[in-house]
């Protein structure tokens, strides 16, 4: 399996097949073939809308005014619905499912940023399958602007996916609206760094009235997602075999290739990012470690320097005060403080809980 990591965004005209009801048998496929990719390797991470056409369906399609509060209500109704469908379909297959409800503003907030990303790697690490849903309840303008879409690229940069597949009611991305102009044609790959503005303008609204996004924000996603080095095809829902067929390297829809690869992003985020809130002293043997490409462990840390909370960038010196590394904290500084000269395998008894066995890890470290 060449990618190790996918995160699936399925639009509610998916999970429809287009009609107004959702689709049990297309839904039960979709969960075949995603249980066909964790089965094959990979880890998969779901973001589902459809809450709110749950919704609707329940109560048996409503005349409600077009407001946010409607909607929000519609979601509260559709939301276990949505997840009673997810849960009894991916049995099926021996499939855990979890769900994880985010709006973008839980990645926007750093500390809830790092939550989420410790939340989902746990859940993958036990062999479940996330399946993450907009909070619409409480969403307002995350409804209204469909950032479903926008989420999904998100969450791919959270869990740094190798892979995000959008999946919609159009085949790919278009020269010109295919529902418009009948000459427009399929683009099947985008390696430009910067994606042309003829896509942008060509880029048109949902057409079912069931989701709240169209390929305008599929394209927002897609640039996002890109820039963070996730590889992101957009393509037909409805396509036999779509995801396990794109997973395997066949080229479907409209494939648009990263700007930069996962470890790039990341490390332009440290090296670009706050000034260092604080410092870890080494001693010789973890600056050694270091240079090995280890991560730093609180045996090798002496003493911490300034108050810092985690997540936030630190610089690590070496026993002459040289700056040989950068990196974020997985712990704060009052509990580094009292991890330092410890083995990591005291952590849970001296703190309660365990963010891991490194003070900074190697994947969030770079070197100078």
């Amino acid at each position: 399996m060449a990618y190790q990591r996918i995160v699936v965004k399925l639009g509610s005209s998916t999970l429809t097949a287009g009609t107004p009801n959702l689709s049990p048998p297309h839904m039960v496929d979709l969960a075949r073939q995603l249980a066909a990719l964790h089965a094959q390797g990979s880890q998969v991470i779901l973001v589902s809308s459809g809450a709110i056409a749950a919704g609707r369906e329940a109560l048996h399609f409503p005349e409600l005014p077009d407001f946010v509060p409607a909607k929000q209500m519609l979601a509260a109704v559709g939301q276990p619905r949505l997840m009673g469908y997810y849960e009894q379909f991916f049995r099926i297959y021996g499939e855990t499912v979890a769900q994880v409800l985010l709006t973008r503003a839980d990645l926007e907030d750093r500390r809830r940023y790092l939550n989420a990303r410790s939340t989902l790697e746990a859940l993958l690490a036990q062999n479940v399958l996330p399946i993450i849903n907009e909070n619409d309840t409480l969403a307002t303008e995350e409804i209204r602007f469909g950032d479903n879409d926008n989420l999904s690229a998100l969450v791919a940069t959270l869990v740094e996916a190798d892979l995000l597949v959008l999946l919609t009611d159009q085949t790919g991305l278009f020269t010109h609206d295919p529902r418009l102009d009948e000459r427009a044609e399929l683009i099947p790959e985008v390696t430009s760094p910067e994606i042309p503005e003829a896509l942008w303008h060509a880029a048109g609204a949902s057409g079912t009235g069931l989701g709240t996004g169209g390929m305008v924000t599929k394209l927002q996603a897609a640039d996002l997602a890109r820039r963070a080095g996730t590889t992101v095809v957009i393509a037909h829902g409805s396509e036999p075999d779509v995801l396990i067929r794109i997973a395997g390297g066949e080229k479907l829809g409209t494939c648009l290739m990263p700007v930069v690869t996962a470890l790039e992003n990341r490390k332009r985020f440290i090296l670009a990012g706050k000034r260092p809130a604080g410092t870890l002293g080494v001693d010789a043997g973890a600056a050694h470690a270091l240079a090995q490409g280890s991560s730093l462990l609180p045996v090798g840390v002496p003493g911490v320097q300034g108050s810092f909370e985690r997540g936030d960038t630190l610089r690590v010196t070496a026993p002459s005060g040289k700056p040989i590394a950068i990196g974020m904290a997985s712990y704060g500084s009052k509990d580094m403080a009292v991890l330092c000269g410890r083995q990591s395998s005291e952590i849970e008894k001296l703190l309660g809980y365990t963010y891991g066995d490194e003070l900074i890890h190697r994947n969030n470290m770079v070197l100078l």
